[in-house]
């Protein structure tokens, strides 16, 4: 079935493909852009957190568009610690992201529910046969599996809350291990979205990527009971991402490439391999690729190869540091890294969320009595971990 044609189609519409879209119309309204998204909504059924010091100025300029919740600091809790941190914090929902993106795109740059059958350097072939052809495509899709690489599983319920009375926080908490660990790294992530409305989200730090909503609801509603927070439910979500430890990310990108296209977001590997976050690196490539839209295809492709291979190679240390996390000791007691990280300066805590810790900083993360046992962490850091093939639900 003929099709209709671009200069540039984004297969798949979610953060890394919408950010994309987003800066190749602010720095170059001249093409035609088409993001091909195979969901009704762009962005799907997410949140998404930063913190501002994780941008630079382009970054943040990018960001602001969406007009994010924000606070002016956050606080962390755990059983022997808790503490107040004035990093700036951010955070937007996918339904916003999906708004904005439609007041800011073209309408006809814009195809949801629209399965993809195939792509190739040329375009994109609909499941219904239409195809869409293009100068340059991009695949912004994500990645269920990386079974060539090795790490643990961060599993997470989120619930949105409009609470009867209002709530008293002013502020995240964004991590909250003083809780029941249930065999991960467990903790509690809270944001006050207005005076009576709260998103709690449920995290763990898991081996396996098993999800049961039937047994974290109620662990939600029991957290929130304690903190006198009653309501009604707005919305929940769920999710499962890879924590990665290691592996052989040539293969990783292997399995991912289709000459000629270029591969943006997670499935390019552009993510911090500890926290799982996505948000800087997909607002970084996404600026990049703005700025080197004249060129073909296939460079463009060779180009975020290369970038996802620097990444790899500048993030060793996180994977080092989450192979202590997943193998080094008991797993009720993983929560003893974060704990000693956050008692260390505040600068040092924003450049580890930003992934641009310095190597005096990954010295004072690593000295000092360790808070997982000598002979464990030796054992984990030998290995990469096991296998990132998703085996559960």
């Amino acid at each position: 079935m003929n099709g209709r044609s671009t200069d540039i189609a984004i297969a798949g519409g979610g953060l890394a493909g919408g950010l994309i879209a987003l800066a190749l119309r602010q720095a170059r309204p001249d093409l035609a852009v088409t993001v091909v998204e195979s969901g009704e909504t762009l962005g799907g059924n997410h949140r998404w957190s930063w913190f501002a010091t994780d941008l630079d100025d382009a970054g943040t300029a990018l960001l602001d568009h969406f007009e994010p919740a924000r606070w002016n600091g956050y606080s962390v809790r755990f059983p022997a610690l808790s503490r107040e941190l004035s990093t700036p914090y951010r955070s937007l929902s996918s339904a916003a992201f999906d708004r904005e993106l439609r007041r800011l795109l073209p309408r006809e740059a814009i195809r949801t529910s629209c399965p993809i059958a195939a792509l190739d350097a040329a375009g994109i072939v609909l499941s219904g046969g239409e195809r869409i052809a293009a100068r340059m495509v991009i695949d912004a899709r994500g990645i269920d599996a990386a079974p060539s690489l090795a790490g643990g599983w961060q599993v997470f319920m989120g619930r949105h809350l409009r609470t009867r009375v209002p709530h008293g926080l002013d502020r995240p908490i964004i991590m909250d291990a003083a809780v029941a660990q249930h065999g991960a790294y467990r903790f509690v992530y809270t944001l006050p979205l207005t005076p009576d409305e709260l998103f709690v989200e449920d995290t763990y730090y898991a081996d396996s990527p098993a999800l049961d909503p039937a047994v974290l609801a109620p662990r939600i509603d029991r957290y929130c009971a304690r903190n006198g927070w009653e309501g009604a439910t707005v919305a929940e979500e769920t999710g499962v991402l890879p924590v990665i430890t290691g592996g052989n990310f040539a293969a990783f990108q292997a399995a991912h490439r289709t000459p000629g296209v270029a591969v943006a977001g997670a499935r390019g590997g552009f993510a911090h391999p500890l926290t799982s976050y996505t948000l800087p690196f997909a607002a970084e490539t996404a600026l990049a690729i703005a700025g080197s839209a004249d060129l073909p295809g296939p460079t463009l492709a060779d180009l975020l190869e290369g970038r996802a291979r620097d990444h790899w190679q500048n993030t060793i240390f996180y994977r080092r540091l989450g192979r202590m996390l997943f193998g080094a000791g008991a797993a009720d007691d993983r929560y003893k890294i974060f704990e000693r990280f956050y008692r260390l300066p505040h600068p040092l805590i924003e450049r580890f969320y930003a992934a641009r810790s310095t190597r005096l900083d990954q010295a004072r993360v690593l000295l000092g009595k360790p808070p997982v046992p000598v002979l464990g962490a030796m054992r984990a850091l030998a290995t990469a971990g096991p296998s990132l093939a998703r085996a559960a639900a």
